[in-house]
């Protein structure tokens, strides 16, 4: 569950905003979130399937002033992201209009205000050496 990703080159990576409520907290969301996440890990985590593998992140209010340029407004308004990495985006598709996934989705998209995924090929990745 909280094991080291390792991405293979040439993945897709999907970028999703769950912007929640005002009055929803990280807490009120965890057990959907949880549920969401694990049905697409133990449904579609094979190579019919796509899934590579995936992290949650709650943004914490900082912004990079170093690595931002005229970059303001609406993208720090509070929100939970999901990052997720597939084979491909045809996979990824196939997946998210799966029933199972369409309830477990829904469950969580009630506590938000809006939701959007975007989706991105990876041109480059490296670590130390």
């Amino acid at each position: 569950m909280f094991n080291t990703l390792s991405i293979p080159f040439g993945c897709v990576m999907l970028y999703n905003v769950v912007k929640l409520k005002s009055d929803v907290t990280e807490e009120d969301v965890q057990l959907k979130l949880g549920e969401m996440c694990n049905v697409v890990k133990n449904t579609y985590g094979d190579d019919q399937g796509g899934f590579i593998g995936g992290q949650v992140f709650k943004f914490t209010g900082f912004v990079s002033e170093e690595g931002s340029v005229a970059s303001e407004g609406k993208q720090t308004d509070d929100h939970i992201a999901i990052v997720t990495y597939w084979q491909s985006f045809e996979q990824h598709e196939k997946s998210h209009a799966d029933k199972i996934f369409k309830e477990k989705f829904e469950d969580l998209a009630q506590y938000a205000t809006e939701t959007y995924e975007i989706g991105y090929q990876m041109l480059w990745q490296g670590e130390p050496e």
